[in-house]
Formats: structure tokens, sequence, C-alpha cells
């Protein structure tokens, strides 16, 4: 007699934390997996725990370096090797998101090279949270499901108790987003509108809307150096708000980051634990999603609606 089809959770090395974390949610233990690492810098991940006939999550998000992504791909196919007999694929980020189109001639577009990369290996479905555009869920022709960091984020905003509140998007592309949470809280929004010459550089930034007087939130999926951010902060303090704090689901964080948001008039970063952080910032909150991941996976298993998680964090007007 077959044994019932068992949750088994696997943890890649980019994502530790957030993998104890939810296990810990779920009291379910990590399986034990061990990465050998040759003197060459090539590496072998091994499981240590059956799978077989198993419903197995990987959780692995795809920051720099690349060898992650290397890694979630051989966790994959040793998974689909070891009989596992459904392969969920959980990357809260989503690496290569931002090349999801030809913006310009003879470039590649990543992150559908991603979709077919983790489908080929043997993925049966993936889950992932607040992509960069939400097109990417059609480069996929498996079932791939789309969180979202509001969830965790609105309650914190409510929480702040402030008053005048103002959403703004740092640029023309985070508008959407920004104006789901104008919605949520019934409160004007604002868009920094740049001009940027080369790729990090900004050339000129100008302000739509008025933000006098109003306790300001920028709203973002990804903070990558934070020049964007840092200057549409201090653009909006310089009009006349009375304070300026961002949320970015993504901690990216490279080059000058940490730098940049230190010296910017942001009283607050809040983000995710979707990448861990280099190091830690009194002007950074990190507010985890651990929670969020441990309920989407207990109702992938159990085939339970995934969208039920979200529309209970609605604020009803």
């Amino acid at each position: 007699m077959h044994n019932q089809t068992e949750i088994k959770l696997i943890a890649g090395r980019a994502s530790q934390d957030l993998a104890k974390a939810i296990s810990l949610e779920m009291g379910i233990e990590l399986c034990d997996v061990q990465v050998n690492v040759f003197s060459d810098g090539e590496f072998q991940p091994v499981i240590n725990d059956s799978i077989r006939g198993n419903h197995v999550f990987i959780i692995q998000s795809t920051f720099q370096p690349s060898d992650n992504l290397m890694e979630l791909l051989m966790l994959i196919d040793a998974t689909k090797r070891a009989s596992a007999k459904y392969i969920s694929v959980v990357m809260p980020y989503y690496g290569y998101a931002r090349q999801d189109r030809k913006d310009r001639p003879r470039v590649s577009i990543a992150s559908k090279l991603v979709a077919s990369m983790l489908t080929t290996a043997g993925a049966s479905r993936v889950m992932t949270m607040d992509l960069h555009a939400d097109q990417i869920q059609g480069f996929f022709e498996i079932p791939m499901d789309h969180l979202f960091g509001s969830s965790v984020f609105v309650k914190y905003i409510q929480n702040l108790g402030l008053d005048n509140l103002c959403m703004a998007s740092p640029d023309v592309g985070s508008t959407k987003r920004t104006r789901f949470y104008a919605q949520q809280f019934n409160c004007d929004m604002v868009i920094c509108d740049k001009y940027r010459k080369r790729a990090n550089e900004i050339a000129e930034m100008t302000l739509i809307g008025d933000v006098k007087g109003k306790n300001v939130i920028l709203i973002d999926d990804i903070i990558d150096t934070g020049n964007t951010l840092c200057k549409a902060a201090d653009l909006i303090m310089e009009k006349g708000a009375m304070s300026v704090r961002a949320i970015c689901t993504h901690p990216v964080l490279s080059g000058k980051a940490f730098e940049n948001i230190q010296n910017s008039s942001l009283k607050e970063l809040v983000v995710t634990d979707s990448i861990p952080l280099k190091k830690t910032s009194d002007k950074i909150n990190v507010i985890s999603v651990a929670s969020l991941f441990a309920n989407a996976i207990e109702n992938t298993f159990h085939y339970k609606s995934i969208h039920s998680l979200f529309t209970n964090n609605i604020i009803k007007s």
C-alpha cells in the first residue's frame, strides 16, 4: 500500500533563513541537503532524505550571483530524478525579471529564458512574489502563482497611524502598484518622472502632484542601488512633505545602496526577507513573508485558493 503524498521542503543556500522561518510556520522540517563544492568552484547539491512520491517545494530566491539560479535548477533536476511526484519552485525573488522585453536590438529576454530553464529542469509549478512585470506570468507553460507583498505592507502602513497620507511612485513604471496602495488607503498619489541617460544613472527628475504637508510613502518592487528612490525622497521633501518613507519588496541593495539610503531624506525603508540583507541599517526595517509563503504552500498542497490569502488583507472602505 502506497504512503499518502507528503509535503517536503528543500532550501537552497540563498534562502536558508527564509526557508527555516517557513518550515517553523508549517511545523515541517527542512530536508537534509548538502552541497559539495569542488576546487574549481563547481558545486553539487545532494538531497539526503527520500522524497519519492512526495510533493516537494524548493525554496530559493535567484538574486546574484547567478550560481543561485544554477543551484535551483540542479535542485529541481535532482528532485525530479529522485522520483518526486510534484515539484513546486518557491522563488520569493525572481532574478532577471527586469529583462522582460526587447527594449533595444539584439538583447536577450532573460526572464523568459529563466522561465524556460525552470520548466525544462522539471518544475511542475512556480510561486513568486511581486514580479517586476506582470507579463512574466505568461512566459510559463506551467502554473505560476504570483503572491503580493501588499498583504504584509498594507497592515504595516495601517499600524503607522499616519495622517495626510500620500502614496508616491518613484518612476512611471510603478504607477499601477502605487495606485493600488492609494486606493486601499483612499489617499492621493504622486509620480516622480525620471529621465535616464544610461542604466543606474538619472539625468533629471520631476514631481507630478502635490505633497505639501503630507506623509509620503514611496512604493516600488525592487530597490537596487537606491539612486532613484533616494533622489525621489529628496525631491519630495524639497516640495514640502512632512515625512517620506519607502516600501520595496525586494532589497537587492547593490553598489552604494546602504550609503545612499543612510544619506537620503528617507525616514525609513521597509523591505521583505525575499533577499537576505548583506548588513543591517537603522533605517531599514525587514518584514518577514514566511507566514505568507507557508500559507501559500499549504493551500497549494491542499488544492485551495491562493487568491483568498490576499482578499482578507484588503481594507474594507
